[in-house]
């Protein structure tokens, strides 16, 4: 190993090293619900932030993860323990459709928890995460024990919590930061909406050919890109609009709900437009929020995970006894019991707690997906599902 070394710095790479930004004098601090307490060096923004602490064992994507609206409102920890080593991409860079290169224009979560940062080494870094969150205003805490929080969380479940990030020389007593809990709303009864939402319709895409509406409940710039590269324009809507027959002329040929923020049995002016039946009557595809909020429109219910399957690295089985891995995030799920009586039918499961991870109707015309079969990041291995998908949408076009 030693001799590789330099061989690797003469070919242009360097080891990680750990960053010290111009902050680093800054003190972080975690403080649980049930009073555990986690100290360590702050970075990002000098602020305190209450929310539901969650944990993702994904390797890689932090950039993604950090600016998926399905974090909205949560403290996220990464168990993996170096970040940053790739920096992040410029903020106003737009693809070719003019969506975010990550999964939305701002960072969504609350607050970041890991064990170390990296110096970013890639060519197509803007920034640090250190320097990008600062700019986001978010807190950050690194040198905590990441393992310990997260067998903490598997075995108490999810905990709201107080991160604190401030000049060093101050440091925030236990009682002050319980009593930030305390006066905060709860993770379910906030409004994520107003916040990961679009304002009104726009649609993407080719003038010509398939139109697909998007109810938008914080949907992630890769669904939509998923969409976009199999040669369908997207409807983009409000959650709570009404689903047209035709827009601007073009005939509305499916549906799909993707993911989104919060607990999906608030969404009601969703769940009430999901049951319409011309809606219903539309090819539709769910994933995440959007295959809980598709159960919840034919009467079954949802029930909240005691921590929540949030990496790229869960496996799923469908009904043909096919395996694959999958991108995960989401900290509910449809509890299969409530399926009788509903005209959908359990499509997969999860072979490790044995949670529904998909749902299909007898006619063809519904397909969910608790997992992310756009990946980013992840596997990519579900990607037939969109294929399904715009398969049937093309069939009704």
């Amino acid at each position: 190993m030693l001799r590789v070394a330099p061989l690797l710095v003469r070919a242009g790479f360097s080891t990680p090293e750990p960053f010290r930004p111009e902050d680093a004098e800054l003190r972080g601090t975690l403080f649980l619900e049930d009073g555990t307490r986690f100290d360590g060096r702050g970075f990002g923004a000098a602020v305190r932030r209450v929310g539901e602490v969650v944990f993702t064992t994904g390797m890689v994507g932090y950039p993604e993860s950090l600016t998926d609206p399905s974090f909205r409102g949560q403290i996220l920890a990464f168990t993996y323990p170096l970040l940053g080593n790739y920096g992040v991409p410029p903020p106003d860079a737009r693809d070719v459709w003019g969506l975010p290169p990550l999964e939305s224009g701002e960072v969504q979560v609350r607050g970041v928890l890991v064990r170390g940062t990296t110096r970013p080494n890639h060519w197509s870094s803007a920034s640090s995460l250190e320097t990008w969150l600062a700019r986001e205003d978010v807190p950050g805490i690194a040198g905590i024990d990441t393992r310990r929080l997260t067998q903490h969380l598997r075995a108490r479940g999810v905990l709201r919590g107080t991160i604190d990030v401030g000049p060093a020389g101050r440091v925030p007593s236990d009682e002050e930061l319980r009593d930030a809990i305390v006066r905060a709303p709860g993770y379910a009864e906030e409004n994520y909406m107003a916040e990961v939402a679009p304002a009104g319709p726009t649609v993407l895409g080719p003038s010509r050919g398939p139109l697909v509406a998007v109810l938008d409940c914080g949907v992630k710039a890769s669904i939509l890109r998923a969409l976009l590269a199999r040669r369908v324009a997207v409807l983009r809507l409000p959650y709570d609009h009404e689903v047209p027959s035709r827009w601007e002329g073009r005939k509305v040929a499916g549906l799909l709900v993707g993911n989104g923020p919060g607990d999906p049995a608030q969404l009601s002016a969703t769940i009430e437009e999901l049951a319409r039946p011309s809606t219903r009557a539309l090819p539709t595809l769910g994933i995440c929020l959007g295959h809980q909020l598709l159960a919840l429109a034919r009467r079954a219910t949802t029930f909240k995970l005691k921590y929540g399957h949030r990496g790229q690295n869960k496996t799923i089985v469908f009904s043909d006894g096919r395996a694959l891995i999958v991108s995960e995030n989401h900290g509910y799920a449809v509890d299969p019991r409530s399926l009788d009586g509903s005209d959908l039918a359990p499509w997969a499961t999860n072979p490790d707690d044995g949670t529904l991870e998909g749902l299909r109707d007898a006619r063809g015309r519904v397909l969910a997906l608790q997992g992310h079969p756009e990946g980013h990041p992840g596997p990519q291995e579900a990607g037939f599902v969109f294929d399904r998908f715009v398969a049937a949408v093309r069939r009704r076009a």
